[in-house]
């Protein structure tokens, strides 16, 4: 489902991916609070519209509503020739819609947490009892966060190159990080601007999603607890520089919002969504001579993604 358009001229023009709560919610407010058209997406498409009015009821009208699916061709095809006919090109695209790939039991996550545990690697057989990885929940991850991405990019990348302030936000996170990953080719694969390609990245995904179903991930290397998460992000951080450097003209840069209380992080973190949004917003407002192929921690570059 699509709305009519209402959208005054002369403005520039926004995609927002996951938009229907959260980061991607607030995102859409402080963009269409900034004077920009905003298309605010979501797989649901219920929710989305009560999203997207309760934004106009605050008497942000320059906001409408199309159905997402990142992991369908057709609904993102669907949508680029929506954004074509009404609007003729497209100003930004943030690319925040994301699944975090596993289970999890909310209530052995805050008495894990409460006892003093630590989500991380260490103490993997025990993160893994309260956040279940499946094989399932690992493709369905690698296909949203990183292929979700990606599809949308090469959709949108002609309407894009028809503006001349084109802006393209991915939103990462700190699990993006090169710490994370202890294989030490994949890592250099990764940071290698000068040979990587997507047919490497793909390669990549292919070797992590073969470990994971036959039990591999500790014995070559890849991330234990959130792995499929881990691994996506930084695939995007990767795929976020290949994409600034073919493209000069679009500024292009990755983002680690800040640990934000919503639905994929079970709503642990010290930011609230309008906090997390900030550093999105900023990147999608950036002036034309900002700086493009980055790492953004929160509001400041972080280190240059070759180096994370």
């Amino acid at each position: 489902m699509e709305e009519t358009t209402n959208f005054s001229s002369g403005k520039r023009c926004a995609v927002v991916t996951g938009a229907n709560k959260g980061i991607g919610l607030e995102i859409c407010r402080q963009l269409a609070s900034n004077g920009i058209k905003v298309i605010s997406t979501a797989r649901d498409e219920k929710r989305g519209v009560e999203a997207v009015g309760k934004l106009k009821a605050s008497g942000l009208l320059d906001v409408v509503f199309h159905q997402l699916d990142v992991k369908d061709p057709d609904s993102i095809a669907s949508l680029a020739k929506f954004v074509e006919t009404n609007f003729g090109k497209l100003d930004i695209l943030i690319n925040n819609a994301a699944v975090n790939g596993v289970t999890i039991d909310i209530e052995a996550l805050r008495a894990f947490k409460l006892g003093g545990g630590l989500v991380n690697d260490e103490n993997a057989h025990l993160v893994n009892r309260v956040m279940q990885q499946s094989y399932e929940k690992a493709e369905a991850c690698i296909r949203t966060n990183y292929y979700g991405t990606k599809s949308m990019t090469e959709a949108f990348l002609p309407l894009l190159q028809l503006s001349n302030s084109a802006r393209i936000v991915n939103v990462s996170s700190i699990y993006g990080q090169l710490q994370f990953i202890y294989n030490d080719m994949v890592k250099a694969e990764l940071e290698n601007l000068e040979s990587l390609t997507e047919e490497k990245i793909d390669q990549l995904l292919l070797m992590f999603l073969k470990d994971f179903e036959e039990d591999k991930l500790q014995a070559n290397g890849w991330p234990l607890t959130v792995s499929a998460y881990k691994v996506s992000k930084a695939v995007i951080n990767a795929y976020t520089r290949l994409v600034a450097k073919k493209f000069p003209n679009i500024l292009v840069n990755c983002v680690h919002p800040g640990l934000v209380k919503t639905d994929i992080s079970s709503n642990y973190g010290n930011l609230s969504p309008e906090e997390g949004a900030r550093a999105p917003v900023m990147l999608a407002l950036l002036p034309d001579d900002g700086p493009s192929g980055l790492y953004f921690y929160e509001m400041h570059v972080f280190l240059t993604v070759i180096n994370i």
